[in-house]
């Protein structure tokens, strides 16, 4: 495999204000939290999700590390679902001084491109400014933050601008090029 160019842009919010929200779709669409930890539901979202766009960072995760990570306070999970059908999900986490990264959002491919996912991510900050609420202990959110990278969905960047996410840097690395696994092996055929 060659090597190729990865831009990777950070992009945070400072202040609730700050979330500029989408409209929701129109159909029965709904965002539920993932409130029993479940590393077998979560890595289904993580690898149906991020099949076709090259997430493979936790595709060797054992199931202890899923569940242990899956455990941690102030780690959530909220799930968009179409009708009863999962579509999409977004997992964040707090950290130290008050801040929330959104570690992971995207759609299953079939989902993409009907609004889901501005509603998806407007939820989701919206849930990430209110984190330190539903977890006692945890701080006040004072800063929810994210990065996206040229190998994400071609929409994803703009998506998160929209939401009133504000760039504050990017880097461009050199990354061994991998081909994209698919949730299941042949998913998604080149």
């Amino acid at each position: 495999m060659s090597n190729i160019a990865v831009t990777t842009w950070s992009l945070e919010q400072t202040s609730p204000t700050d979330l500029l929200p989408a409209e929701a779709p129109e159909g029965d669409v709904r965002v539920v939290r993932a409130e029993v930890p479940s590393p077998e539901f979560s890595r289904f979202l993580y690898a149906s999700v991020g099949g076709d766009i090259r997430w493979t960072d936790r595709l060797a995760w054992p199931y202890a590390r899923w569940r242990e990570h899956l455990e941690r306070p102030g780690v959530e999970t909220w799930v968009a679902y179409e009708r009863g059908t999962p579509a999409g999900y977004v997992e964040m986490e707090a950290q130290e001084e008050g801040a929330v990264e959104i570690l992971y959002f995207g759609l299953l491919p079939a989902f993409r491109g009907r609004r889901i996912g501005g509603h998806l991510l407007s939820y989701g900050t919206a849930r990430a400014w209110d984190l330190g609420e539903r977890h006692p202990g945890l701080a006040p959110t004072k800063r929810v933050w994210l990065h996206t990278c040229s190998k994400d969905g071609a929409h994803a960047l703009e998506n998160y601008r929209r939401r009133g996410f504000h760039l504050f840097d990017t880097k461009v690395e050199e990354e061994r090029e991998v081909a994209a696994p698919g949730p299941w092996p042949g998913a998604f055929p080149s």
